[in-house]
């Protein structure tokens, strides 16, 4: 008895040995399982976000708020109409193009405030349109803004940062004496590069903007029109100081394209709304100049 207990023990510990040899296999194989599982749950997560669109754009409907339209306005209304929707339409692209691009301001930079300038335009030449033969709309500017619906998670912050921002971005052009006030002294509208110095646009070496001047050509302003007139050239020159400073801020931020996107472009835009409404309300006493929004572009001088 004595010989078969040590062979007893032997085979004692070869089973306990076996068996803890298998718990420990069990336990790396559940270990690599978990791993594996928690591995596919990282890169459904990562593919979920990289699905999640960066949002689309919602803007109010502009067709359910006008008058009964004149039969000689109704193509025109109909042109404007689709425009609108081609706008939303190329901004819901540029949305997705661009996502990742600029700093936490870029959607409402480089796109909602360069749609909304758009958008002013086109309801002012559906307005006048309706004017020529009935009574003219009055605040139809009031549809021009949309705003993002973040469906994506890094679009939600965007969207969250243009809120933010969007009282700091706005022009003043619903409320054109503001801008006369706060452009009263900064010269003739020409004149950009003073205004730019001012700013520290040259002091950064980044450049400054240069538009063309609207003023010197103009005709002759009805002297009903010139307060009117005079507003809004005098808000010409604070969009161009604004833009000198934005890009005096923006240094560094986005592609190769980003003062294009975010500062001349929105800025041309600007411009075409004021310059239509110098040219509308001189037009109400006198003849409407054309080609006016020829002189809307800016150009970049480094």
């Amino acid at each position: 008895m004595s010989r078969a207990l040590p062979k007893y023990n032997k085979r004692r510990v070869a089973i306990i040995g076996g068996a803890a040899a298998l718990a420990l296999t069990g336990a790396v194989v559940v270990n690599q399982a978990l791993a594996g599982e928690s591995s596919k749950d990282s890169t459904t997560n990562a593919n979920t976000l990289a699905a999640a669109g960066p949002g689309t754009i919602t803007c109010p409907d502009v067709a359910s708020q006008l008058p009964d339209i004149p039969a000689s306005a109704q193509a025109e209304i109909d042109r404007n109409l689709a425009l609108l929707q081609t706008q939303i339409d190329e901004a819901n692209k540029r949305l997705v193009d661009t996502v990742g691009q600029g700093g936490p301001n870029f959607v409402q930079n480089a796109i909602l405030g360069p749609l909304e300038d758009k958008r002013i335009a086109t309801v002012n030449r559906m307005a006048t349109a309706i004017g020529r033969t009935a009574d003219k709309p009055q605040g139809l500017e009031a549809l021009a803004p949309c705003t993002l619906n973040a469906d994506g998670v890094a679009a939600g912050d965007d969207a969250a940062a243009g809120d933010d921002a969007a009282g700091a971005g706005d022009e003043a052009e619903a409320t054109p004496g503001a801008a006369e006030t706060a452009a009263e002294g900064a010269g003739d509208t020409g004149n950009a590069g003073d205004a730019a110095e001012d700013n520290g646009a040259d002091a950064s070496g980044v450049g400054t903007i240069t538009c063309p001047d609207v003023a010197s050509q103009l005709p002759a302003i009805p002297a009903r029109a010139q307060a009117e007139v005079d507003r809004n050239l005098a808000l010409l020159q604070t969009q161009i100081d604004e833009a000198n400073k934005r890009l005096v801020d923006t240094v560094g931020q986005g592609g190769p394209n980003f003062v294009q996107n975010a500062i001349l472009g929105p800025l041309k835009d600007k411009r075409v709304s004021t310059i239509d409404r110098i040219a509308i309300s001189i037009g109400r006493a006198g003849t409407k100049p054309q080609g006016l929004e020829a002189l809307a572009a800016c150009t970049l001088n480094q």
